[in-house]
């Protein structure tokens, strides 16, 4: 088991620009479906390593990006 971070957020357009963000700023996390024990409005999340959660909350907040809950969750792989 590997925990991550999560970036939940209300809307799937919000989803799609923190993903489009942080490519840009070539940050590693993947956009993926949000996992069963979160709960999140559009059913899409971002999942990141913990190590980078600084850095990706950084760039998303320069952006005007904001994320509806942040989430740490122990998952396989």
């Amino acid at each position: 088991m590997t925990e991550y971070g999560f970036l939940l957020f209300h809307t799937t357009s919000m989803a799609m620009r923190a993903d489009r963000t942080l490519r840009k700023a070539q940050l590693p996390a993947r956009l993926v479906p949000t996992p069963r024990q979160l709960s999140s409005d559009c059913g899409i999340a971002i999942r990141f390593e913990l190590s980078d959660e600084e850095r990706i909350l950084g760039a998303l907040s320069e952006s005007g990006v904001e994320a509806a809950q942040v989430a740490h969750l122990e998952t396989p792989g």
